[in-house]
């Protein structure tokens, strides 16, 4: 069998990402990793399940853009369970600044998902 075991991102703020992740989303992260060499700086964080995310950062990275329709990573989906958890989390970031760049609603597809604006233009899918 094969699993994603992490996904990767690399941010420009590591703290206020992995604060984030903690804040909304119930994560649980490792301790800090630095490599004195690279400046490479990281946290795993675990959310109850198997695929773990992993926050990077380092002083040589470039800028890619975050446009939304772009080649390359482009979401993070959570499954909180029930629609009442989606609303809830969508008004809670909302209230805290973040940006709903869609929903709360049902796709054509089926899914009842918003699509949040996160730190750095990250987006993040809340779904069931």
């Amino acid at each position: 069998m094969i699993k994603i075991d992490h996904i990767a991102i690399y941010v420009r703020d590591l703290e206020g990402t992995k604060n984030f992740f903690e804040t909304y989303f119930s994560g649980k992260s490792n301790e800090l990793y630095y490599n004195p060499k690279t400046g490479l700086r990281t946290y795993i964080l675990s959310f109850g399940g198997q695929t773990r995310l992993e926050l990077m950062t380092r002083p040589d990275m470039i800028d890619i853009g975050t446009a939304a329709v772009r080649n390359g990573f482009i979401h993070l989906s959570f499954n909180l369970g029930s629609k009442q958890n989606v609303d809830s989390l969508t008004r809670r970031l909302t209230e805290d600044g973040f940006s709903v760049c869609s929903g709360p609603r049902i796709t054509g597809d089926g899914y009842y998902e918003s699509c949040i604006e996160g730190p750095e233009g990250n987006l993040f899918e809340l779904t069931i």
